[in-house]
């Protein structure tokens, strides 16, 4: 089950990668804010990253879960004594471990244990030159560190966010490195003062859709670049919907809470693309404050729908006369983003104009959650001609959410079976050669219900289907309601749907298996081939 990040990120969420970057390149973080005109939000945002990129030179595994960030120790009195400076480290490097902080020379750490997600306090340093080195909490102070700065200039008065980014033993643009960005912003007024920081280390340049109305406002802003020590300005007192893109395709899209004003804040794109939006090191946006980390904001929920409706013409998905998914045939997958929340979904038959007229059917989803995706699977029958008892249920969509033991190196692969079909209970597993079920994967599962997890090595499998007779087995033979061939790879996770009828007269859709790979990235429908009997 997923561990939910903090969501309270406040507003400036998606912002995160929304204004332009500076050309500063100072590795101290010195950025000259005249470089990027905050009141510009359509600059451009193709610019230098602010600190240059250094070489890891170790690789750490261990890494500490964080379910809270809002807790960490924050002094935010940066108020230092004539011809002092301070400094703060912000950890944004996903999968990396806890971490110490040290100043080369020094014995003792001055930042311990900071995991992922968390901000340290303030320290106050005096005006100088330093190199910084990063190590695994608890590991000797005369051990190789994982990362270490080049001399940063810090000049009395200074005021330093440093950014732990990138990905411990990355290479070119994931390789791990710090950012360091001198803190300026500029004054809020009536509005929000957001510094927007591209740290995802897989993800393209973006573009920045404020709205998500299909029409960018920034293009192409690099990775580890910045909107620049000012800040973006931003309306306040309102929530907003921001879409990330990449070659003028939509990649994920996120809420933002109401922005508050005054408060100026950084925000940080980071976590990976190539982890599931659940994950704690899926990509997403962390929220930085005055007083350190406020939370992360997690991309708005999927929804995958399955048209799986026996006797049900091509259909229109709607919510409140909007379309949502237009020309769904049998068999076919739609995915959609939404905002987190609750919906009433209007299912239409596909005609001249969408969401025209009363609907043949309206769901209700459950309260889908920033983060999570789901399957919603259209089943059963709009004519039926027993009640909804048997093998003719009635028309229903179904949710299902995704909770796979998901594990992309992993030498088994695992499903989830939907009964989704017009047909009694039914049981299933894998067939031997004599055509005999020789491995159960499940029993007696009823209409519209999912199975558990089920887990299996990678390979060939011949899966039979037939109606539940209770504990009596072998099912062979006659007893196949079906049988399709499966080939499964290591670390593929899918939810696997029968459907149709088994009662193939009425000119309903025949009995059949789809199997919808999940990932990150858009879930893919496979039809299960017919296996002879």
């Amino acid at each position: 089950m997923k561990t939910y990040k903090t969501s309270a990120l406040t507003l400036i969420s998606i912002l995160a990668l929304t204004g332009c970057p500076s050309d500063d390149t100072d590795p101290g973080g010195d950025t000259d804010s005249s470089g990027t005109d905050s009141s510009d939000p359509t600059g451009d945002p193709s610019g230098d990253p602010t600190t240059e990129t250094m070489t890891d030179t170790d690789d750490v595994t261990d890494t500490d879960d964080v379910t809270d960030t809002d807790d960490t120790d924050t002094d935010t009195d940066t108020d230092t004594a004539a011809g002092g400076a301070a400094v703060r480290v912000v950890h944004a490097s996903p999968g990396a471990p806890a971490v110490d902080v040290y100043v080369m020379g020094i014995d003792e750490p001055v930042i311990t244990a900071l995991a992922y997600g968390e901000t340290s306090e303030y320290l106050p340093v005096d005006a100088g030159d330093y190199i910084f080195e990063v190590r695994a909490t608890g590991e000797a102070p005369d051990s190789e560190p994982v990362f270490s700065t080049e001399s940063l200039p810090i000049a009395e008065g200074d005021s330093i966010t440093a950014i732990a980014a990138g990905q411990v033993g990355g290479e070119g643009d994931a390789a791990f490195r710090v950012l360091a960005l001198a803190d300026g912003f500029g004054d809020a007024g009536d509005g929000a003062l957001a510094r927007i920081v591209h740290a995802g280390s897989d993800a393209p340049a973006v573009d920045i859709d404020v709205g998500n109305d299909g029409t960018a406002e920034l293009e192409g802003v690099a990775p580890y670049a910045d909107s620049g020590a000012e800040g973006v300005a931003l309306p306040a007192g309102e929530a907003l919907q921001i879409g990330i893109g990449a070659g003028g395709e939509p990649v994920t899209a996120f809420t933002t809470p109401e922005l508050t004003a005054g408060a100026p804040l950084y925000v940080i794109a980071t976590g990976l693309l190539s982890d599931l939006p659940r994950a704690e090191t899926g990509f997403s946006l962390l929220a930085v404050g005055p007083e350190g980390s406020i939370g992360f904001i997690d991309q708005n929920p999927r929804v995958y729908a399955l048209h799986a409706g026996t006797d049900a013409p091509t259909v229109d998905i709607c919510a409140a006369g909007t379309p949502l998914l237009e020309g769904v045939a049998y068999g076919a997958l739609g995915g959609i983003q939404v905002p987190p929340g609750e919906y009433a979904l209007d299912i239409h038959a596909t005609g001249d104009e969408a969401c025209a007229g009363d609907p043949a059917f309206t769901a209700n989803t459950p309260a889908l959650a920033a983060g999570e995706q789901y399957l919603a699977v259209a089943a059963g029958e709009l004519a039926t001609d027993d009640g909804g008892e048997g093998p003719d249920p009635d028309f229903t969509v179904e949710f299902f959410t995704e909770e796979f033991t998901y594990d992309p190196a992993s030498a088994d692969a695992t499903a989830v079976v939907v009964h989704a079909a017009s047909a009694p209970s039914v049981t299933a597993g894998a067939l031997n050669m004599d055509g005999e079920l020789a491995e159960t994967f499940f029993q007696s599962l009823s209409f519209p219900n999912a199975s558990g997890e089920i887990t299996v090595p990678a390979g060939e499998y011949v899966v039979g289907v037939a109606a539940s007779r209770g504990a009596v087995l072998p099912i062979a033979g006659e007893d196949l309601a079906g049988a399709f061939g499966l080939t499964v790879a290591g670390g593929l996770s899918a939810f696997v749907v029968a459907h149709g009828s088994l009662d193939d007269t009425g000119g309903d859709q025949p009995f059949g298996m789809t199997a919808i790979v999940i990932g990150p990235g858009p879930w893919v429908p496979l039809p299960l081939p017919a296996a002879a009997q």
